[in-house]
């Protein structure tokens, strides 16, 4: 039985966060201090800012499904929750889809240290200093209108093996069925991605920063989306909790 403290706690929690769960539970029972406080802390960032309630449950989908991180419960939950605030499987599938793109950080800071080394080894690329093709200056102008930006490891892509930017591009900007993100909720997801302490990527960080900022986007609103990635590191209890009640027990 909960004591009535331990009631107030949960019907707190509930309320501020919309769910409860088996680890949630157990830390009530084992650190009832600590889920309060945490409640205060992983709640402010997703209650204190310019965010919609479906955009903090895609940027949740967004990080729990990302391949960093790959946290299945927090995934369904979150999928369930931003269904009952109303958004949309196109824009679910979007999120689901700029966590795939974030595999692309790797390439893009590794093929600028294969520019360095092939020049520190004293090795011709003589595509690195050729003029660009017709072709391939279209490219260019069509990811530059499409993001605003050219970022080198583009620019070295596009001479090292442009079909592969070409595919990469078309990746990128793959619509759903059905009404999706706005470039600009696009943006933030992306942002929250780079930042995520999983994977930080601070290259991408910056670029979709400049993005957001590009696009008018609140500072507000990209603050907010860099404290919601913290939120991830619950995810000790989560997975830790479940296990010592099993353990405590002797399961």
């Amino acid at each position: 039985m909960l004591t009535d403290r331990e009631e107030a706690l949960k019907a707190a929690y509930i309320a501020a966060r919309g769910y409860w769960t088996p680890w949630t539970e157990g830390l009530l029972r084992f650190s009832p201090a600590f889920l309060e406080r945490y409640a205060a802390y992983g709640g402010y960032p997703a209650s204190h800012g310019p965010l919609s309630p479906v955009m903090v449950e895609l940027l949740y989908v967004a990080l729990d499904a990302s391949a960093t991180h790959l946290f299945e419960p927090g995934l369904r939950l979150h999928i369930g929750l931003a269904l009952q605030r109303g958004a949309t499987t196109g824009q679910l599938v979007e999120a689901l889809q700029l966590g795939a793109a974030q595999g692309l950080a790797g390439t893009y800071r590794a093929v600028g240290i294969l520019d360095e080394e092939l020049d520190a080894a004293g090795m011709d690329a003589p595509e690195l200093q050729a003029p660009l093709t017709t072709d391939q200056a279209a490219l260019r102008r069509e990811y530059e209108d499409r993001f605003g930006d050219w970022p080198q490891h583009c620019d070295l892509l596009l001479r090292l093996d442009p079909g592969y930017l070409r595919v990469m591009l078309d990746m990128l900007t793959a619509a759903p069925t059905g009404p999706g993100l706005t470039e600009a909720e696009s943006t933030l997801l992306s942002l929250g991605l780079s930042a995520c302490f999983t994977a930080f990527d601070p290259e991408g960080t910056r670029r979709h920063i400049r993005r957001a900022l590009r696009l008018g986007m609140d500072r507000r609103a990209i603050l907010q989306v860099l404290q919601m990635t913290a939120h991830l590191g619950v995810h000790a209890c989560a997975l830790g909790v479940p296990a010592l009640a099993d353990a405590a027990e002797g399961r």
